[in-house]
């Protein structure tokens, strides 16, 4: 019962951050992250396209990704399953080429443009390595990397999580942010880390 609760809880943020992209369309434009940024940022057309690009295959990215890790799908349907995982693959390149670039140009300067750049890269690098091992029939290692891809696309829910506390913390958006900019993907890798671990047993027991 709690598993399942923890589950929809998961599913449900997924969703709901998945979304969020949508509201630009009926809000200021510039308010929210866009509020701290320049005007030479703003009207940029190269930093524009990037960023709603980013945000834009970020957020289906999210919105699909979870339903990756669920068994019955995965049997069932497994074509679903392909397609989705194709069209995650897809949306995370382009998705997270865009954020590099963007990552450049982060509220809070050198500290924290060097956590959303990092975050970048490992999303690219995870995404890419689960794609090169299912298409080398290395199921463990795809499904591995697969598992740390998606606790770097989580990071978009737990920097919605974690920012306001830290601001309400330290008082201040800018060092907030430096903070959040580290803390919102590296303790996701942790758990990834610590479920891998912890479903490598059985996943042994039922391949003896």
């Amino acid at each position: 019962m709690k598993n399942k609760a923890l589950w929809v809880l998961f599913a449900v943020l997924c969703l709901g951050v998945g979304l969020y992209p949508i509201s630009y369309l009926f809000t200021d434009p510039n308010s929210g992250f866009r509020a701290r940024k320049g005007v030479e940022l703003l009207t940029s057309p190269v930093w524009n396209a990037a960023f709603y690009t980013h945000l834009a295959l970020g957020g289906l990215a999210l919105f699909i990704g979870w339903t990756q890790f669920i068994a019955r799908l995965r049997l069932k349907f497994p074509v679903v399953h392909r397609l989705l995982g194709k069209v995650y693959v897809g949306a995370v390149m382009v998705s997270g080429l865009m954020g590099l670039y963007v990552g450049f140009f982060a509220t809070g300067g050198v500290i924290s443009a060097a956590g959303f750049v990092s975050l970048g890269l490992v999303w690219l690098y995870t995404t890419a390595s689960a794609f090169w091992h299912i298409k080398n029939r290395r199921l463990e290692e795809h499904r591995l990397m697969m598992t740390y891809s998606y606790a770097a696309c989580f990071a978009a829910v737990t920097l919605r999580l974690w920012l306001p506390l830290l601001i309400m913390a330290m008082g201040n958006f800018t060092s907030a942010y430096r903070v959040v900019a580290w803390l919102c993907w590296v303790p996701n890798l942790g758990v990834a880390w610590l479920l891998s671990r912890r479903q490598l047993p059985a996943r042994e027991l039922a391949a003896s």
